[in-house]
């Protein structure tokens, strides 16, 4: 057996073809050449285009090897699939091919050939300078914004929760009939502004309001809350209508706490999300987003944990006061001197980072690029677009249940938290160390996770945070359900019913919230990946304007029709942990029926990729490191055997 090849071409045939360019050198490839083996003059032509088309120094020397091909019969072994490559290849070489490199290293234009911000850029421990110029400045501010919002969260439980009047059952009204017009009433108002206002003038305009609020709740409207509060009025009306409309009622009465725990919401919605993210997205280039956004998410828990001491430790000042004095009145002005300070603080690392960072690192890559429109999709048509798509139905369905079972379970469990702490001091002090505990279990979630999406793959991740609701809410509606089971548990602890309670609460929602932060959120955004454009932007349009506020409300819808039906809350508590079985049951069926969706997708993806004429990257089996080599389920196109 021998091989039969022949020399293509000699090399000043070659350089007449188009040594210099990348297409010159695809059509002598493709008009001479018949492969022998297919992997090498794969392999070697791509080396000959790279080196073709960068228009450097080295560009002369690749040209000057030749061809070894076999006879023009064995042309016709070539696969349809190889030709569309190869024509994409020469596409590609003869628009990308540049004049030759002179002996300065320039163009033939006597242009650098480089970029000035390549080689030059100064660097620190492997970062350009230009970038970590903007990325310490806006650590600093998400912790900034991190930290107030830790505060102002736990804050807002402890006021509307321990309010005159007031309990748990006061959530679901206030996020339903408060939250929600005012953040319908916030995007109205912020898209008016955004016309109007430059950049930067809408960033103050936003953020100084926030900040002049929760100074004058905590010096102003707190110690004048007997006087602003309808207190009487609300007291008659409760007797008239009943104890079933406690919640509606005790919004009225404490308006002031309610009012603070709308702005509270919004902070997390509006400065974190709209403020901090819309300006880092305008400010950072794709490849930095990349590297540096996942460091944001691990500073946010950072903060989480620092802002949490400080609550706790702000809650501590009533033993050091005098009598009469009033102790949540005074750490209330602790914590918002606190939010105050952090405010100035984040609009200084804005205007700093205006004013003499972004002068100087240039211009962003991919500033000059037209912004892609934003679909904007009705109710009615997110609604038929949901039912026509399985795959998105299914994420649908996942992002409804998150909402619907964290909500049943968080609001059933600061019923108990206010059972176990009816002084504000103590709620606020167990919240810190709660917002604590769950800054440091998701910081350690969030490295685990990169090994669970490695080592399981996205059905296994995905499955994890309803498993962990389930088992924790489950244990938590038992203590309230079935206490008698655990009184051995209880008297080796020598914990009550009520506080074992309340500790299982917490570690529920600890471990849910640092799985849906390191694992939920990771899947639902990776799910979008493999769908084609449309079926991308039209899902995410439809579960913005469906799911998101669904599962945010589902949950108190749920509980209010249980309190007006049964009473209260913890005359629901047993139904409500039916409702919550039944949401998780559903949860885990979509997560493994979109399991088998996206793997589905991904496959598709890949075949498509392999088989696109206009593909770019090459698939690694037809670039093989050994050229002799060869997969078992396909035969070597272009060799030619003779006896």
């Amino acid at each position: 057996m021998m091989m039969a090849t022949t020399c293509c071409a000699s090399f000043a045939a070659y350089r007449r073809g188009g040594g210099s360019g990348g297409g010159g050198a695809a059509k002598h490839y493709r008009s001479t050449t018949t492969t022998t083996t297919r992997a090498p003059h794969l392999q070697h032509y791509r080396r000959q285009h790279h080196s073709s088309c960068g228009g450097n120094g080295g560009a002369r020397a690749a040209h000057e090897e030749t061809f070894l091909c076999a006879p023009a019969a064995a042309s016709a072994s070539i696969t349809a699939n190889l030709r569309r490559k190869h024509a994409f290849w020469r596409l590609a070489a003869s628009s990308s091919a540049s004049p030759p490199a002179d002996s300065s290293g320039n163009g033939g234009d006597g242009s650098s050939s480089s970029s000035p911000s390549s080689s030059s850029q100064p660097e620190f421990l492997g970062i350009a300078m230009s970038t970590l110029k903007k990325v310490v400045p806006l650590a600093l501010m998400m912790f900034c914004i991190l930290f107030n919002y830790t505060i102002l969260r736990d804050t807002k439980d402890v006021l509307v929760v321990t309010a005159p009047g007031s309990g748990a059952e006061i959530i679901p009204f206030l996020k339903t009939y408060v939250n929600l017009p005012a953040a319908i009433g916030f995007a109205a108002i912020y898209a008016r502004l955004s016309n109007l206002m430059d950049r930067d003038r809408l960033f103050y305009t936003i953020l100084v309001p926030f900040v002049m609020f929760f100074g004058a709740f905590a010096f102003i409207m707190y110690p004048a809350r007997d006087t602003l509060h309808p207190t009487e009025f609300c007291v008659d009306l409760l007797d008239k209508l009943g104890p079933r409309f406690m919640g509606p009622i005790a919004i009225v009465r404490n308006w002031t706490y309610c009012l603070f725990y709308v702005m509270a919401e919004l902070w997390g919605s509006v400065v974190v999300s709209v403020l901090f993210w819309g300006f880092a997205n305008q400010i950072m280039e794709v490849k930095e987003a990349k590297q540096f956004y996942p460091l944001f998410g691990l500073i946010a828990n950072v903060a989480l944990i620092f802002s949490g001491q400080a609550v706790r430790y702000f809650s501590t000042v009533r033993a050091g006061l005098p009598p009469g004095v009033d102790g949540w009145g005074m750490s209330l002005k602790g914590l918002m001197s606190m939010i105050v300070v952090g405010g100035f603080c984040i609009a200084g690392i804005y205007w700093a980072l205006n004013k003499y960072v972004l002068p100087t690192v240039g211009p962003i890559e991919g500033a000059a690029k037209k912004k892609k429109e934003k679909l904007s999709m009705s109710i009615g048509e997110s609604v038929i677009f949901l039912a026509k798509s399985a795959y998105v139905r299914s994420l649908a369905t996942l992002v409804v249940a998150y909402g619907i079972s964290i909500n049943l379970v968080e609001v059933t469990w600061k019923s108990k938290l206010k059972a176990q702490y009816p002084d504000p001091n103590d709620y606020s002090m167990f919240m810190g160390n709660f917002s604590t505990a769950t800054g440091t279990v998701t910081f350690v979630l969030m490295i685990v996770s990169r090994y669970i999406f490695a080592k399981f793959g996205w059905g296994v991740a995905a499955a994890i945070t309803p498993i962990v609701i389930l088992i924790t809410g489950a244990t938590f509606f038992s203590l309230i359900l079935t206490p008698g089971v655990w009184e051995p548990v209880l008297a080796y602890l020598g914990f009550t019913p009520l506080f074992m309670a309340v500790l299982v609460g917490a570690a529920q929602n600890v471990f849910s919230k640092g799985a849906k932060y390191s694992l939920f959120d990771p899947c639902k955004e990776m799910a979008y990946i493999p769908l084609d454009e449309e079926t991308k932007v039209k899902g995410k349009a439809a579960i913005d304007v469906i799911c998101n506020p669904l599962g945010k409300s589902g949950g108190s819808l749920v509980q209010q029709l249980m309190i007006f039906t049964f009473g209260s809350l913890a005359a629901s508590t047993p139904y409500l942990g039916v409702v919550l079985l039944i949401v998780i049951t559903m949860w885990l069926r979509s997560a493994a029926r979109l399991s088998a969706l996206f793997e589905g997708a991904q496959q598709n993806l890949r075949s498509h990729d392999w088989d696109d004429p206009g593909e770019e990257v090459v698939p690694d089996s037809d670039l093989r490191a050994d050229p002799n080599e060869r997969s078992d389920e396909e035969p070597t196109p272009g060799v030619v055997k003779t006896s």
